[in-house]
């Protein structure tokens, strides 16, 4: 039989001389539970990791879908304030080339990817654009 003071080496494959086959079958068996409770230990700690990343990722992509919505309405606002601003008359160059991108930021379309908002500088203007402005005031 095994002794308390004897067991944590063996379990370390330490000090295994003098042990018969039956002792030697024991400890194994021994091993293999110790083993299985932690195998089993860490693929419930996994799958509690995997689960909790996976509620964060849809967390993140509902939220990427709710902002993509505000960014298309805030669009949608600023073409309504265009056209009252500029008249009929610009907004078909506004819809051409697209509001964002004439005022200085591009939106990405993809809505299951990522929004992507990008600075540019500031396109420069016409004479006859900031009269226009000035006259619709």
């Amino acid at each position: 039989m095994l002794g308390v003071g004897t067991v944590v080496p063996q379990l370390m494959g330490e000090k295994l001389y003098g042990l018969s086959v039956k002792d030697l079958q024991r400890l194994e068996n021994q091993l293999e539970m110790s083993l299985r409770g932690v195998r089993k230990k860490k693929d419930q700690i996994l799958s509690e990791e995997i689960q909790e990343l996976s509620r964060k990722g849809n967390f993140i992509h509902q939220e990427n879908v709710e902002l993509y919505e505000k960014v298309k309405l805030i669009e949608q606002e600023n073409m309504e304030l265009y056209r009252k601003a500029y008249g009929a008359r610009d907004v078909s160059a506004a819809n051409a080339t697209g509001f964002a991108a004439n005022h200085g930021f591009t939106v990405s379309r993809d809505v299951h990817g990522p929004i992507q908002l990008q600075l540019s500088p500031p396109a420069p203007q016409n004479s006859e654009t900031a009269e226009t402005a000035t006259e619709s005031r």
